[in-house]
């Protein structure tokens, strides 16, 4: 399947691309929020810097972007047809530096509980998955 942007808008997509604050994240945080769960963002103390830390519960949430970590039957995990000999190690290389800093936060004893995009597409179920997580 060819792209259905130019090469200059497709660009222009990609370059703004955020690691942080992403609406996903800004769901789960919401989530948390109302469930009455309070938290710590982006702890550069911690290996892999996750996206959202609850120090009491010694928990790091990490809310994965489907395509950017590849999860496993999504169909938003589509690698692009277009440019494969960068994005085949591109997105290898982000599943493996993740799976190293799940171990070495596991060998501090942190929890982790990672988060898919695709699940935060309702805030509802989003909300009672974590509520049953937590409260």
């Amino acid at each position: 399947m060819t792209d259905v942007f130019t090469k200059k808008k497709r660009s222009l997509i990609m370059s703004r691309i955020t690691g942080k604050h992403t609406l996903p994240e800004l769901k789960v945080r919401k989530a948390l929020f109302t469930i009455g769960i309070r938290y710590r963002l982006h702890d550069k103390k911690l290996s892999g810097h996750p996206d959202i830390v609850i120090r009491r519960l010694k928990t790091a949430l990490f809310v994965n972007g489907c395509f950017w970590h590849q999860h496993k039957n999504c169909k938003r995990s589509t690698i692009p047809k277009t440019n494969r000999n960068y994005w085949l190690p591109k997105l290898r290389r982000n599943i493996e530096k993740q799976v190293e800093d799940f171990k070495k936060l596991r060998k501090e004893g942190w929890k982790i509980i990672i988060v898919w995009e695709c699940q935060t597409k309702d805030q509802i179920k989003l909300e009672l998955r974590l509520r049953r997580m937590f409260v």
